[in-house]
């Protein structure tokens, strides 16, 4: 049955366009943009009354899209998936693709949630170098083709709004939203969250307690692209194509906000001896 749903996604494949893709930025938007397009008619085929078995088989089928087509377009560079065995041979490479088949995989299956997405990034000697974020259900692509235009201030006198994770928010962005006077906006994938903040929807995502590093290497490639500062929550770079592909902390923010948050994240860890990572 499963493989019979993928021949149906696939038969309708929009692949001409990917046949004539130019360069990395190009690939990342246009192989996003399609996986999301097959997560969509496989979410309309399939109906959410089974979500462990569409989450399971929009991962599947995600994932071997991308990796098939990754194969085609760029068949000398090394591939880490989340659903893909890690293969050991990337960290000798100078190219590697970061990809999230479907990154917020529990909204994917819930009824009128639109924060999911694909991310396809780009890791070349040592630096992120091209990244696209798919918004299927909000039917949008963010990339470094055209990153976002963040604009030069914001509205004076409006309220910081932190956007964080709707399952398991660190229990110090609370203490943080207090002393700063924000607004807490929880979300799904992490993609969805570093897009609202590229959006203007959000002015911050700070997150903590346990993430790997296709959950934020392509939505990082574009925010770093738009102009935004991305960095660990103590301040340090963020590094990819690592040994162990954990990297469990991350703060997305307009770059003016950057040292007062860090602050403030020093602060309110502080204050608890167990640190910000409490209540990944």
């Amino acid at each position: 049955m499963e493989d019979a749903v993928r021949g149906d996604l696939w038969g309708g494949s929009i692949l001409s366009p990917v046949n004539s893709i130019r360069n990395d930025h190009e690939v990342a938007r246009d192989l996003a943009t399609e996986a999301g397009q097959h997560l969509l008619r496989l979410r309309a085929r399939q109906g959410l009354e089974e979500p462990e078995v569409l989450r399971t088989l929009g991962d599947r089928t995600s994932h071997e899209f991308l990796f098939s087509a990754l194969g085609r377009l760029r068949p000398s560079d090394a591939v880490l998936s989340e659903e893909g065995a890690d293969d050991s041979a990337r960290l000798g490479a100078r190219r590697v693709w970061i990809i999230d088949p479907l990154d917020g995989t529990r909204e994917f299956a819930e009824t009128d949630r639109t924060d999911w997405a694909v991310h396809v990034a780009l890791w070349e000697d040592g630096e992120l170098t091209a990244g696209a974020v798919a918004l299927p259900a909000q039917g949008s692509t963010l990339s470094t083709v055209d990153p976002p235009w963040l604009p030069e201030e914001r509205p004076s006198g409006q309220r910081l709004r932190i956007t964080t994770s709707r399952t398991r928010p660190p229990e110090f962005v609370q203490r943080m939203a207090t002393q700063l006077g924000a607004e807490v906006v929880p979300l799904g994938s992490a993609g969805a969250k570093i897009c609202a903040v590229m959006l203007g929807i959000a002015d911050i995502y700070v997150h903590a307690g346990g993430q790997f590093e296709w959950d934020s290497a392509a939505p990082v490639a574009v925010a770093k692209a738009a102009g935004l500062h991305t960095s660990r929550i103590d301040g340090a770079k963020l590094t990819y194509n690592e040994a162990d592909p954990s990297l469990p902390d991350i703060l997305v923010c307009r770059p003016e906000l950057s040292s007062t948050l860090l602050a403030s994240i020093r602060d309110v860890a502080d204050r608890n001896s167990a640190g910000p990572h409490t209540g990944g």
